[in-house]
């Protein structure tokens, strides 16, 4: 009769593990396979739900998984698709209006930036006097150098 009773309460131990998890605010699961407290459910941010239109309108749910995505394969090829480098500019960035305007004028302000032969090329005639392209080659024109 002994063997049996222990069998029982070995029994009742295990029904315990396998009872259905009281979890009425539907939160995330821990290490345990148990629900994680609230306070650190919203300490980490996780009742916040960040949406992507690049990522074809995907939701992340905290700020940490959020900041993650944009290293992810999913927003990488959003932006190889709209033909704009994933590059650190573009972090933040949720919609394609806004990332394409970005991308423009990052363009523009490259473009600008960079050197142009003809404005910037440097030209110095027989008595060391440095003048531009254009200047260097009027004043040759008109026979001054």
């Amino acid at each position: 009769p002994e063997v049996g009773e222990g069998k029982r309460e070995l029994d009742d131990d295990d029904d315990d593990d396998d009872a259905p998890i009281y979890n009425p605010l539907n939160l995330p699961l821990g290490w345990d396979g148990k629900p994680i407290p609230y306070w650190l459910y919203k300490l980490h941010g996780l009742s916040v739900e960040f949406k992507c239109e690049i990522c074809g309108n995907q939701s992340y749910w905290g700020r940490r998984a959020f900041d993650r995505h944009f290293r992810e394969w999913r927003h990488s090829h959003g932006m190889r698709c709209l033909g704009i480098p994933n590059t650190k500019h573009f972090h933040d960035i949720t919609t394609i209006a806004d990332a394409q305007g970005l991308y423009a004028k990052i363009k523009d302000q490259l473009q600008k930036e960079s050197w142009t032969a003809e404005v910037e090329e440097e030209f110095e005639d027989s008595d060391g006097n440095v003048m531009n392209k254009r200047t260097f080659e009027d004043m040759a024109r008109q026979g001054l150098l």
